[in-house]
């Protein structure tokens, strides 16, 4: 890795290669993994058991729809009683074209996307911010250790 290069090059302090801290790493990860792999998963499986099911699909699913209403929130009644309110509360109403079934299927708002949206961005510039500030101090403390170093050496000369 740092074959041949002064230590202090060496940008990986030993105190992440601990044992605790690797495993520590590693749980992360494997959590983090879980959470994408298990999503996908589940995913899957729900279009899996909708296929199944046939008729007891909802008719969006199985043949075109046209939205009567346009995605807007669940109402306090509509939360209680639809189980598409459930998923994201905000709801359209669908009516199927070959059936002429009205029914009601989950969507996502732009104005809920948009406040994820600016949420992720805004919690994205914080850890820039913050892991910006860890990396100069960081930095500031290697280069006194080095310079620490090289004062000892000529010191003891």
């Amino acid at each position: 890795m740092c074959i041949g290069a002064m230590e202090s090059d060496c940008r990986i302090p030993m105190s992440c290669l601990r044992p605790r801290i690797l495993a520590l790493h590693a749980l992360f990860w494997v959590l983090v993994s879980l959470r994408v792999f298990g999503a996908a998963l589940l995913s899957d499986e729900r279009s899996a058991v909708a296929v199944t099911r046939g008729a007891t699909a909802p008719c969006w699913q199985v043949e075109e729809f046209l939205v009567a209403k346009e995605c807007s929130a669940c109402e306090k009644l509509q939360l209680k009683i639809l189980p598409a309110c459930f998923h994201t509360g905000y709801v359209e109403k669908i009516n199927c074209t070959k059936s002429n079934k009205d029914e009601y299927k989950s969507c996502r708002s732009t104005r809920m996307e948009e406040h994820l949206f600016w949420k992720f961005e805004g919690a994205m510039l914080v850890l820039t911010v913050f892991f910006g500030i860890v990396v100069v101090f960081r930095q500031r403390s290697l280069d006194r250790q080095a310079s620490d170093k090289v004062r000892r050496q000529i010191e003891s000369i």
